[in-house]
């Protein structure tokens, strides 16, 4: 499977669950595939998906909360496996789209390409329920077996670099006062659900 159609798989399965999404080319594809006001597209932040919604995941243990996230940017910040171990937040759930490279900035491999296992390092993390995952049916089986035994989760989604679909808009003040309306956290000055053109 290619990157794009893994993002529409994980699209397919969401619900009210809050999604955090890395920088670059899966928030392009998250936001072709159905824009919502609880996706939350980072930029400018390069490894800390895991990290916010770790922060999330604490902060609203009421929910479900979903991290979408890239090899490079997940390796630029492995601790934050450590961490998620450590806490191990039932709520959690981090899909990891590896290519093998880092797509949104030219297509360098990275460790991943090679020797690199993410799964096996969220294991050794403390992360119990890892898998890997290499076409859509092992995706969407593993995501409903996420939904039903308690995490934290992490998910690595071997796909195929794929060209991005389209760039959102790059307001990222509205984004995050969008993101926090939704989550019941409203702050002044939001209107709509739309992201400005």
């Amino acid at each position: 499977m290619n990157r794009i159609e893994a993002i529409r798989c994980i699209s397919n399965t969401l619900t009210d669950e809050p999604v955090i999404v890395s920088l670059g080319h899966p928030a392009y594809d998250l936001f072709a595939a159905g824009d919502r006001p609880l996706n939350f597209y980072t930029w400018g932040s390069m490894g800390l998906t895991s990290s916010i919604a770790l922060g999330l995941a604490r902060a609203r243990p009421d929910r479900r909360v979903m991290a979408l996230d890239g090899d490079g940017s997940l390796l630029m910040n492995l601790g934050s496996l450590a961490t998620i171990g450590v806490y191990a937040p039932p709520n959690l759930c981090i899909v990891v789209m590896d290519n093998g490279e880092y797509g949104t900035t030219g297509g360098q491999k990275t460790a991943t390409g090679g020797a690199a296992d993410l799964e096996g390092a969220a294991r050794a993390l403390g992360i119990a329920r890892a898998g890997t995952v290499r076409d859509e049916a092992g995706l969407e089986a593993m995501l409903r077996e996420s939904r039903s035994l308690p995490g934290p989760w992490l998910v690595v989604a071997k796909v195929e670099e794929s060209a991005p679909t389209m760039k959102p808009p790059l307001d990222c003040v509205f984004i995050k006062q969008r993101f926090m309306a939704a989550l019941g956290n409203s702050e002044a000055g939001i209107e709509g659900t739309e992201l400005p053109q």
